[in-house]
């Protein structure tokens, strides 16, 4: 399995193990592999008894072993043991798959250390960074940007590890206190919080000049966990093989079962089709799903959920993806996701356009920093819907609250507004196809995140049944952070000062 960058496929192509420190190329694209592994229906049913006999560290081995194979087999099933086992995650399924309402489902992401599905990827981030700088001798400094989630989760899985830094930069004022107290709390030597004086677009194009300053990378061992990192999006691929696993009928079900349960698009004695809704900022957690889809797994629709940060809604629908600056970046009750740039949707553009790294060059690199491109006219985006599954939708604070309140009152389901962005917009795609595959909606974060937004949505705090016991008094916490500039070279100072 070999890597190549959507901005040069024509460079030499490279193993796993020498894309996974380093996150971006060095022409400044995304690695992806060169070409996807491919899994059949013989397949998705041998995992099925993996998840169902060895639990899901053991079908996270053979998944992410598609992917690698400069790392001996039995290391990786001691890593993902590592990763995903309890009580690091609250249930010994990890990912549970619950039934919300008729025709939605919800996978549970966030039985993790912070609370957060990121921590999907970054438990097994660490075991990765780790083993590989043992095994070289070597240490790296990461470099980060949160919108909310992805920091915490990042410092929890890579706090006192050995040969390992974590500078992770965050958006002054734009996080909730919760996930402000669980990243500043952390008093640990390796880890440096810094609060950014923007909006995380800048945060994130921080990391990317920096990381894009060549000799500064190498002279201070400058590394990514940001959904740019592509070992981010193998590990992320597993929950979707999970999920699809524990949503979806054997293959053994009957014709008839499976035309109840999956609708006309499923034929008889085919695997059954899943779609899934995914609120998304970054696009990284879709784009996952989107590998999953190419290789194979049986997924009717993509399904990519916005807040009033619209810009990848605003692209499924019309073909503009129009990038905005800080200044028509709303801040809004589902803060993760308050984005303007999706650092990963030129992943998906890369595959969209018959993997034209040229072109692909062309437009992520000199026309989104202008603004942005549309493909409205381009014959690819025709296949955005057919060949590649994707729909969208948008969602609203109002929403958001009433989203919260239904699932809470009707079905005693508490939501984060996050999540409720996908509920929201699944429960319209349903309304306006009734008769399609079963919609499992990716849970983003546990409510407890986002205490303001739930109490004026159902008028209490959390109850204190649906608050994991290690979190009662994390608002309580000192604070750890250091307040920055957005200017790359005083985040470069600030990196050599700590580090020197």
């Amino acid at each position: 399995m070999k890597y190549i960058s959507t901005r040069d496929a024509q460079a030499r192509p490279v193993g796993f193990t020498d894309i996974l420190l380093g996150g971006l190329a060095p022409d400044g694209g995304l690695y992806l592999p060169q070409e996807y592994p491919q899994i059949d229906a013989a397949t998705l049913e041998a995992w099925r008894t993996v998840l169902a006999e060895e639990g899901y560290a053991a079908l996270a081995a053979r998944v992410i072993g598609l992917f690698i194979d400069d790392i001996p087999q039995a290391d990786l099933a001691a890593m993902t043991a590592r990763a995903y086992s309890t009580p690091k995650f609250a249930t010994e399924a990890i990912v549970p798959v619950t039934d919300l309402e008729d025709g939605i489902k919800l996978a549970h992401l966030s039985d993790g250390p912070t609370a957060a599905f990121k921590d999907m990827a970054m438990q097994l981030l660490g075991e990765l960074f780790e083993y590989v700088l043992a095994h070289r001798g070597e240490s790296i400094n990461i470099l980060g940007a949160t919108s909310g989630d992805t920091g915490s989760s990042a410092e929890y899985a890579m706090r006192g590890r050995d040969g390992i830094r974590v500078f992770m930069l965050t958006p002054a004022g734009r996080m909730s206190p919760f996930q402000q107290a669980q990243m500043f709390g952390l008093d640990d030597p390796n880890i440096f919080n810094i609060a950014l004086d923007g909006v995380f677009d800048d945060c994130q194009d921080v990391v990317k000049a920096v990381s894009g300053d060549a000799d500064f990378k190498a002279e201070y061992r400058i590394g990514a966990v940001n959904s740019i990192n592509w070992a981010r999006l193998m590990a992320q691929i597993v929950y979707y093989v999970s999920s699809w696993l524990r949503a979806a009928e054997p293959a053994a079900a009957s014709a008839a079962d499976q035309a109840q349960s999956a609708g006309a698009e499923a034929p008889a004695g085919q695997p059954q089709r899943v779609s899934f809704c995914v609120p998304t900022g970054n696009f990284g957690d879709v784009c996952a799903g989107h590998i999953a889809r190419q290789m194979g797994l049986p997924i009717d629709r993509l399904i990519v959920a916005t807040n009033e940060n619209d810009v990848l809604d605003e692209f499924f629908r019309t073909g503009a993806y129009r990038v905005r600056g800080a200044a028509e970046t709303q801040a809004t009750s589902s803060p993760s996701m308050d984005i303007s740039k999706a650092s990963n949707f030129e992943r998906f553009v890369f595959d969209l356009l018959g993997r034209d790294a040229a072109r692909c060059a062309d437009l992520f690199g000199a026309h989104v920093p202008a603004g942005g491109f549309d493909l409205a006219d381009d014959p690819a985006f025709a296949q955005v819907g057919t060949d590649y599954g994707f729909a969208s939708g948008a969602s609203t604070h109002a929403d958001r609250l009433a989203t919260i309140k239904s699932c809470w009152f009707s079905a005693g389901v508490l939501i984060d507004p996050h999540t409720a962005d996908g509920v929201k917009v699944a429960r319209d795609f349903r309304a306006q196809h009734p008769d399609a595959a079963p919609i499992v909606c990716l849970e983003t974060a546990l409510p407890v995140k986002f205490a303001d937004t739930i109490r004026e949505a159902i008028g209490t705090q959390p109850p204190a049944d649906t608050v994991p016991e290690r979190f009662r008094d994390v608002l309580n916490a000192p604070r750890h952070v250091t307040d920055l500039p957005d200017d790359v070279d005083t985040v470069k100072n600030f990196i050599r000062q700590a580090i020197d």
